[in-house]
């Protein structure tokens, strides 16, 4: 398969990741309502009963937070946004890889600001080592599709490059 092909399925797939991402932020309260039926339906209330509580925690605070302050969701709808547009930003690097490998290259450090950001706001925020670990995974994982995407570009680059005349 030509570079150019796989570059462009390499960025789909983080543009699918985000476009995902960015859609279930808006109907939160919802979706952790239907994780938690589920959780509470399966085995997990008693093989994983802390990651059980957790999601029943998480989901009477939105409850709770959406009846009495339901001005506070418009943060997690900015946060929908953003993973909307980051993933329109990546629009240039699909139509044109070498020349916006600038983008590639700066969702990578994107990707690596996550695990200081997870960590650090985590903590503060009482948030379970477990959920944060999940946090950073994204980054982790959608580190790999960018550093394979930046790497094929360097290479198109290469081969794409006119030499240049001597202009004597």
């Amino acid at each position: 398969m030509p570079t150019l092909r796989w570059i462009r399925i390499l960025l789909a797939v983080v543009i699918a990741g985000l476009v995902i991402s960015g859609v279930t932020a808006f109907p939160l309260e919802w979706e952790v309502g239907v994780v938690s039926s589920f959780l509470h339906s399966s085995p997990a209330v008693d093989l994983l009963p802390a990651l059980v509580e957790w999601i029943d925690r998480v989901h009477v605070a939105l409850q709770a937070t959406g009846e009495q302050y339901p001005f506070l969701a418009y943060g997690t709808d900015w946060l929908a946004f953003a993973h909307l547009a980051i993933a329109v930003a990546f629009i240039g690097p699909l139509r044109d890889p070498v020349r916006n490998v600038w983008v590639i290259r700066w969702g990578m450090i994107m990707c690596a600001g996550i695990v200081p950001l997870a960590l650090i706001a985590g903590t503060i925020r009482g948030i379970p080592w477990g959920w944060m670990l999940i946090d950073i995974s994204f980054g982790v994982v959608a580190i790999v599709p960018l550093l394979i995407a930046e790497r094929l570009t360097r290479r198109l680059a290469a081969t794409t490059e006119k030499p240049r005349g001597d202009s004597g």
